[in-house]
């Protein structure tokens, strides 16, 4: 269901600030990797988000239910406090990548299998190493800050590192020259901080409700994200129609419509007809949400 791994192996030796400048401050790890799983449980409880799995049903899927996701949510929140750690201490991207393969491993033990948020673990994990690289170097927390962290401390390596010869991302990559996860990271997350914050906001005001604002600004990013999942389940065609659908359902009001419900279930059971599954989405929507909350963080 989801993309891009983080699995590579290699040494780590902690960080010394450079000659002349304050010591790094204390991160607290444990505070952003439940931050970083909170996003993944408010992303899973938000809905309909078309094709994929909520309390209401299972979406396209018959491999994975909300009692799958819980289970892998539970068993990667550690590994996120890790990351967090690691970037504190000025990690490399080798180092994240090995800590994001732990991460995989914990998640098919726990899912029997089944891959439910390999990308998530990647781009959160990404996200969770540039806070505590932003703490510990004293810098104010910002959803521009840490997504340009990404960007320009591990961009190079991310676009570098290792394809999984697996996984539905790097599939759609080979087939259709798809950049995915990985060009979203690399670029600082643009999607997630051009789209989906502004949307979330935007959901905040039309209905004062947090999980309907969740429904908007998944739409939002849908309409206009190079979904991989899409396009290994649909091909272009798939990709296209989705995207169409999402900007419909913007372009006549959203949520902010009286018969919004009605509108995003029809969707939903057009995309279960057609197995489509946007994954991809559903991970930039955690990654808005975990954007939003560390700026909003008091």
């Amino acid at each position: 269901m989801r993309t891009t791994s983080l699995h590579v192996t290699t040494s780590f030796r902690k960080r010394e600030p450079a000659h002349g400048r304050a010591p790094l401050a204390p991160v607290d790890a444990d505070r952003f990797g439940g931050m970083a799983a909170d996003a993944l449980l408010a992303e899973l409880d938000t809905w309909p988000k078309p094709g994929l799995v909520s309390q209401l049903d299972n979406g396209s899927h018959d491999d994975m239910d909300y009692d799958t996701f819980l289970s892998s949510i539970n068993v990667i929140r550690p590994f996120y406090a890790e990351l967090a750690e690691a970037g504190g201490a000025g990690a490399d991207m080798a180092e994240l990548r090995r800590i994001g393969g732990l991460a995989e491993d914990a998640m098919l033990a726990a899912t029997g299998g089944v891959n439910t948020h390999r990308g998530a673990i990647f781009a959160l994990g990404l996200l969770c190493a540039a806070a505590g690289a932003a703490c510990a170097e004293r810098f104010p927390l910002s959803a521009e800050r840490l997504a340009r962290i990404v960007g320009e401390r591990w961009g190079r390596e991310i676009m570098r590192g290792p394809i999984p010869l697996n996984s539905h991302g790097s599939g759609a990559l080979r087939r259709f020259g798809a950049g995915g996860a990985r060009l979203e990271a690399a670029g600082s997350f643009p999607r997630a901080r051009s789209i989906g914050l502004p949307a979330l906001r935007a959901g905040r005001v039309l209905t004062g409700d947090e999980r309907v604002a969740r429904v908007h600004a998944f739409f939002a990013l849908l309409a206009v994200m190079e979904d991989t999942n899409l396009l290994h389940r649909g091909g272009i065609e798939g990709l296209r129609d989705a995207r169409r659908a999402a900007r419909d359902f913007l372009l006549i009001g959203g949520v902010g419509r009286a018969d919004w419900l009605a509108h995003a279930m029809a969707v939903h059971r057009a995309f279960v007809a057609r197995r489509l599954s946007p994954g991809g989405s559903a991970d930039l929507l955690a990654v808005t949400v975990f954007l939003d909350r560390v700026e909003n963080a008091p």
